[in-house]
């Protein structure tokens, strides 16, 4: 089963910038979107932003105007440009995958990096 390999988390003070990589180990064929969501312990995990196949984005009313999200479609990877990190930003972010498969759409994660911003 391919899996979803993420990096580039970790801790930054208010104001810095990450960016977060994510590359399935394998090949996905007929991909309807990539993208992140983040998850804070004890809450339920939230669309970051999201891209389509067409290259039109989501994003979660917090983070516009701070974080890009694109991606290469030849290498199936999809990035997070995270700049004017918050302390609120902090959490597990996880890289999200919709595609097609056998006449159903399916969806697949990744197994979740930490970002902390401290203050």
């Amino acid at each position: 089963q391919v899996q979803l390999v993420e990096s580039g988390g970790g801790l930054v003070q208010a104001g810095g910038s990450l960016r977060l990589s994510c590359a399935p180990s394998g090949t996905i064929f007929n991909i309807n979107s990539m993208g992140w969501y983040r998850q804070v312990l004890g809450k339920q995990r939230e669309l970051v932003a999201a891209i389509t196949s067409g290259g039109n984005t989501d994003y979660a009313d917090s983070v516009k105007g701070r974080f890009t999200v694109s991606r290469d479609n030849a290498k199936n990877t999809v990035y997070l440009q995270m700049n004017s990190l918050k302390p609120e930003d902090t959490a597990v972010y996880f890289c999200h995958v919709e595609y097609r498969r056998m006449g159903l759409t399916r969806n697949t994660w990744g197994q979740g990096t930490q970002v902390t911003v401290s203050s």
